[in-house]
């Protein structure tokens, strides 16, 4: 697995901005290389805030949408539609104004869809994923170009909470997530081995409230108390931050390359 980067830029609008030209860099490069791109989207403040930034640019016209696969990193298992999922998020910030392809957007399952459960739901999306995955990925997940996961002020990503039993997850791909610390109790997540199967992975932070977060993360504990620290890319892995997400990172360790 790669070793982690910082970018610290000063202010998180900034870094919306950069993150998002960074995107479309990264999707033109893979399409003009391999003829096709693969994402994997992250929700909350910081994900929806990069989308938004995105839709707002002029270069999103550089990316070929048709021919961009867009997966979830993980999902309230709630109905379709609620406000509250990913998808109708990035829907509203993005994908509503730009001409993908809808059979390449990859939704979690929704609660009211064909599977009346989250560990159900879970295999399901393993299922598509597996079936997406070429000889060329050598495993069960396509080799994502991106895979985008915001990081929580107690370390979780996606929806891989500390001590929780989707962390210590080794085989599967996809899990169902019960009693989630974090409301609503159940969802729908990568692990941490369908995480470590993208090129690039980029953990986006800003604000003081991640800050004790991020230092923690970047201290190398083990990935059970801290999830973040085990998301890694096989060739990049990019911590994407404000200053103030930023501020108890040990510069000696850490040089920030600010902007």
């Amino acid at each position: 697995m790669s070793t982690p980067q910082v970018v610290v830029h000063r202010d998180k609008e900034l870094m919306a901005r950069a993150a998002a030209a960074r995107l479309i860099t990264k999707i033109v490069d893979a399409q003009a290389a391999r003829g096709a791109a693969s994402v994997v989207l992250t929700g909350g403040r910081n994900g929806n805030a990069l989308l938004a930034a995105l839709a707002e640019s002029p270069a999103r016209d550089a990316v070929d949408w048709s021919r961009l696969d867009l997966w979830w990193g993980d999902e309230r298992f709630e109905p379709d539609g609620d406000p509250e999922r990913n998808v109708t998020q990035a829907r509203a910030a993005l994908l509503d104004a730009v001409p993908v392809d809808p059979r390449r957007v990859h939704p979690m399952p929704a609660s009211d869809g064909p599977y009346g459960d989250a560990d159900t739901a879970a295999d399901a999306y393993a299922a598509e994923l597996a079936a997406a995955a070429g000889p060329e990925d050598h495993g069960p997940v396509p080799a994502f170009d991106v895979l985008m996961l915001g990081v929580g002020p107690d370390t979780h990503v996606a929806s891989l909470f500390p001590e929780h039993p989707g962390v210590r997850e080794t085989e599967r791909t996809v899990v169902g997530v019960h009693g989630s610390p974090k409301p609503p109790p159940t969802r729908v997540s990568l692990t941490l081995p369908a995480i470590r199967a993208a090129r690039e992975v980029w953990l986006l932070a800003a604000g003081e409230d991640k800050a004790g977060a991020v230092a923690v993360a970047l201290s190398s504990p083990g990935e059970v108390q801290a999830p973040a620290a085990g998301a890694r890319g096989r060739f990049r892995t990019l911590w994407l931050l404000d200053k103030a997400a930023a501020a108890k990172l040990p510069p000696a360790l850490y040089p920030p390359a600010s902007s």
